[in-house]
């Protein structure tokens, strides 16, 4: 290890707090400070410092301790350039690499010390973004956030618990720029991003077009259920083979002959002019499932069909996962 004793020099030094000057001593001590490495040998610095009055009558402090400037900085035991190196590991490498790369450079230092320097350095300051992205989300139970994110970087910007309007509204009007906002449907987001940045466009986010598709599409399928059987065309019969009837087609299981006779059942008393209440009362079954029956033409359409498996990404490992389990 190489050792340098060092003391500071018999100068002026300006107190933290007033900025005033003082070359009257209080006392010395020593301090013991860490640097880079010199010829794969690790250097300590003793240095000796001075503590100094203040003088100032209206100063607050009595007592303060002289700094070198590029050296040593109050509660620091490395110096700038070593400090800036175990900074530099922590943030290229994390925790376990990071702490190999001072190890290889005789600075030992545990994964939890690097990542301790690391968790201490300051933000960088976020830029405003030019597309920002606003969405909710749910921190526990009923309880919700909100997130703000880059849409070009992809890069978190702010979180704030609750969805509010005015918290947009406040953020947009202090972070001035914001040419476009991509947002989910709440109409809460929509009322804050209108008056904290009247001018930036309003579009959904590509999550939300998607899901709100889907459903779309989903509700129109299962509002024209009815229309789909007639809409295949149907197989051509070979010699060898007749025509299969398909499972929609024939009543072969209790659910499907009830409607079935249920579908007469009501049919039989409404075409003669009847009302439905007067046809539930009749037949005894409640309104809405007399009004169901009374508006479907055939039978197929009161049956609950299930709906088919969606693919996912687990299909081709579902033989494997089965055998294992």
């Amino acid at each position: 290890m190489v050792r340098v004793a060092a003391s500071t020099r018999e100068a002026t030094v300006a107190c933290p707090d007033c900025g005033r000057g003082s070359v009257r001593v209080h006392s010395r001590y020593s301090r013991t400070l860490a640097d880079a490495a010199v010829g794969g040998r690790p250097v300590l610095i003793e240095l000796s410092v001075r503590r100094l009055f203040c003088d100032s009558p209206r100063c607050g402090r009595r007592t303060f301790a002289e700094q070198v400037d590029g050296l040593t900085k109050r509660y620091r035991r490395r110096s700038p350039l070593l400090q800036h190196l175990v900074e530099t590991a922590g943030v290229l490498l994390a925790g376990r690499g990071g702490a190999r790369l001072p190890q290889i450079l005789k600075v030992p230092l545990s994964r939890t010390s690097v990542l301790f320097h690391l968790m201490r350095l300051p933000l960088p300051p976020a830029a405003t973004p030019r597309v920002l992205g606003v969405d909710d989300f749910a921190l526990y139970a009923d309880v919700y956030g909100t997130l703000l994110v880059d849409a070009e970087t992809r890069l978190p910007i702010e979180l704030w618990e609750g969805r509010d309007a005015e918290q947009v509204t406040a953020w947009l009007r202090t972070h001035t720029g914001v040419g476009g906002v991509c947002r989910d449907g709440s109409l809460v987001y929509r009322q804050g991003i209108t008056e904290g940045a009247p001018e930036a466009v309003q579009a959904s986010d590509r999550f939300h077009l998607w899901q709100g598709l889907s459903k779309r599409v989903g509700d129109i399928a299962a509002a024209h259920r009815g229309c789909l059987p007639a809409a295949v065309p149907e197989p051509e019969a070979t010699p060898s083979q007749a025509e299969p009837v398909g499972p929609s087609d024939q009543a072969d299981t209790p659910a499907r002959r009830h409607a079935k006779r249920l579908l007469e059942a009501v049919h039989a008393v409404t075409d003669t002019g009847r009302s439905i209440n007067a046809t539930a009362r009749e037949l005894g079954l409640n309104r809405r499932t007399v009004s169901t029956y009374a508006r479907a033409a055939t039978w197929q359409e009161c049956v609950r069909t299930t709906r088919p498996r969606r693919p996912t990404s687990l299909d081709p490992y579902l033989h494997y996962l089965q055998q294992r389990w």
